[in-house]
């Protein structure tokens, strides 16, 4: 395929995502300017990733160390970190990263603030897990505030709020909800912590619908998946 019809098809995806989500945010009485859209671009070429930021996008989604240092050295943007962290690959992505959204460990955060380089300061979503196995990731809500309670002690990260994954096999209307009573219950404890990252291609209507404040989009605006680069 080449780059013209490349351009136009994922100009062609982005718009119709943009569109979703301002019909979603005015459903649910808010402003679509208040929904941050995420472009996750894991496993697709940085060329996507330029036509994207000349398209106007100015965030961007990985899941893989790896492939955010390669793709943020090419593409000024605000990249979010949204993989599960692993300990020997914290000082990398503290390096390229600009938010994570997917600490849910004590141990990652002072290795993080360790990492951290100088005069930087991390945005972080604590992920919760919606499931009991905790299978997709994710601290037990009943952990979310001593977590909370170690970013806020921290002096090179900044709490933003919550993330989370809807459990495979339950509604995302269900699991959704169960996330905003979660993060009501959150912000009552940090008021200052009022985002919520949630909902992907397949949900994220529903993510908004319940106060979803950053929704982490790929495959609707992108196409299938490429597989591992």
């Amino acid at each position: 395929m080449d780059v013209i019809s490349r351009a136009q098809e994922i100009a062609k995806g982005l718009e119709g995502v943009l569109g979703r989500v301002s019909i979603a945010a005015k459903k649910s009485g808010r402003r679509p300017e208040e929904i941050i859209l995420i472009v996750v671009t894991k496993t697709y070429p940085v060329s996507d990733v330029e036509i994207l930021r000349r398209l106007g996008v100015k965030d961007f989604g990985e899941n893989k160390d790896a492939e955010g240092a390669l793709k943020s050295k090419d593409v000024p943007a605000t990249w979010h970190f949204q993989g599960q962290i692993q300990s020997n690959k914290i000082r990398s992505i503290s390096q390229w990263a600009d938010v994570i959204h997917s600490l849910d460990d004590a141990r990652h955060i002072a290795l993080l603030e360790k990492a951290m380089p100088t005069g930087k300061k991390m945005k972080v979503f604590l992920q919760v897990g919606l499931d009991e196995s905790l299978g997709r990731g994710g601290a037990n809500p009943t952990e979310l505030a001593p977590l909370a309670e170690k970013v806020l002690q921290s002096a090179h990260l900044k709490l933003e709020g919550l993330m989370a994954v809807a459990p495979l096999g339950e509604s995302p209307e269900s699991a959704f909800e169960r996330l905003a009573r979660i993060h009501t219950d959150f912000c009552q404890r940090f008021p200052d912590s009022k985002a919520l990252s949630a909902g992907m291609s397949s949900d994220f209507e529903w993510a908004i619908a319940y106060g979803a404040t950053h929704v982490r989009i790929g495959s609707s605006i992108l196409g299938s998946r490429l597989g591992p680069l």
